[in-house]
């Protein structure tokens, strides 16, 4: 198959959106189709654009055989509303002349990725116009997360705006999203079932697997200066607004005094200085940039217990990408979610479910946690039998391949 990748975040990022489009695209590559990519310069999750590329120009390369486009796209410091949106707005805008550039090569499939839905319109003209398969692929329902964080508001605004997302969802050739309750989402903003694909992220459970601790000189419990019998409650990932990554502060206030927890914040993103600034007083608490792809492993296997925080009102409108690492990593997890909702569905039996924005029940969670490494196994063996059998790059991939070819094929 021919492929045309729309994704604004791309590899190199590594974290989010971009990791898993990065990771598609080869995979697909490496199978025998032709796949070429529509991207914004690559700026997440520190909200800058990185050194070797540009925000203002269009640049083509190629990546591992793959050729990329970059718009140019405007990357606010701050991604306040106003701000997010003029983002996604000028990604929509620029990207529009590469898209047409690809009418003489004309793809059999068109894959967008929501984030932006502004890029839809266009999709739907281009594929409409040379008779080919649209796919619009739902990472985050970013009109329900709008409202739903309180960053929209206004009835007339969200009648509008549930409405245009309602046709275009209408109008493509597939609907794919992330989890169960995602899918359930779309079906119930009337997209038909036999348009809906479930094509949830995944994890490449051969690199990231479970490891003895690493209380080597060059490892990171020695370059933090945490003590090797220590327990380390880890969270690595993006620090945005949908986390709730300030519960993370109160915990570890809250655990203090309980010299062997120590806590490890490693990511980047806007809420990376107010939550140091929350715990600048904190001597359990320790800080890392987003760590490099070939050091994953090392880093998730340094923890004892993962976190994993999320806001209520963000609930079911996204799946945190960063669980599956987490799981395959063979440690203990400990999310914050509502009984019923898909994060506390998957991780129930294989970790400790606690309410969003509750510190005290987080901190108890980590505190008995600590003091059953048993338990800590028991968890971290359950999730890692999960991840082998439900989130297998390789199997997600494949199942995708084939849903991708039978778009394609139907008239």
């Amino acid at each position: 198959m021919k492929i045309l990748l729309y994704s604004m975040n791309f590899t190199p990022e590594l974290a989010g959106i971009g990791k898993y489009s990065g990771e598609m695209a080869q995979w697909l590559h490496a199978h025998g189709h032709d796949v070429r990519v529509i991207a914004a310069p690559p700026f997440f999750p520190q909200w800058s654009v990185f050194d070797g590329y540009s925000a203002w120009r269009y640049r083509k390369s190629e990546w591992n055989g793959i050729t990329v486009w970059r718009a140019p796209t405007w990357v606010p410091k701050t991604p306040r509303t106003l701000a997010r949106m003029a983002h996604l707005f000028s990604f929509m805008l620029s990207s529009i002349p590469l898209l047409c550039a690809q009418i003489r090569w004309k793809p059999d499939v068109v894959f967008v990725v929501e984030p932006p839905l502004f890029c839809a319109p266009s999709v739907l003209f281009f594929s409409k116009m040379l008779g080919i398969k649209s796919w619009l692929h739902i990472q985050d329902y970013e009109v329900d997360a709008a409202f739903g964080l309180g960053l929209l508001s206004g009835q007339r605004v969200q009648r509008f705006a549930r409405s245009a997302e309602q046709w275009l969802l209408g109008k493509f050739s597939r609907v794919s999203t992330i989890s169960t309750a995602m899918v359930e989402k779309a079906r119930g903003k009337g997209v038909a079932d036999s348009r809906v694909v479930l094509f949830p992220n995944w994890v490449d459970v051969k690199s990231i697997h479970p490891t003895a601790a690493n209380n080597s000189p060059d490892g990171y419990r020695a370059a933090l200066g945490i003590p090797n019998d220590a327990v380390v409650v880890l969270y690595a990932g993006s620090l945005g607004s949908k986390q709730g990554i300030e519960l993370l502060a109160d915990a570890a206030r809250l655990l203090v005094c309980s010299h062997n927890i120590h806590f490890v914040f490693c990511g980047n993103g806007p809420s990376r200085e107010p939550l140091k600034d929350a715990c600048v007083r904190l001597a359990n608490v320790h800080f890392l940039d987003l760590q490099p792809a070939e050091r994953l492993n090392e880093l998730l296997g340094m923890a004892d217990i993962h976190v994993l925080p999320q806001r209520a009102d963000a609930a079911d409108l996204v799946m945190p990408s960063k669980l599956g690492g987490m799981l395959a990593s063979g440690r203990a997890v400990i999310v914050t979610a509502h009984a019923g909702t898909e994060l506390s569905n998957v991780v129930s039996g294989r970790g400790v479910v606690v309410a969003p924005g509750d510190a005290a029940a987080l901190a108890d969670a980590i505190e008995q946690l600590a003091m059953s490494r048993q338990t800590r196994e028991e968890m971290g063996a359950a999730g890692r039998r999960f991840a082998e059998s439900a989130l297998d790059q390789d199997a997600i991939l494949r199942r995708l391949e084939q849903e991708l070819q039978r778009c394609v094929a139907a008239g």
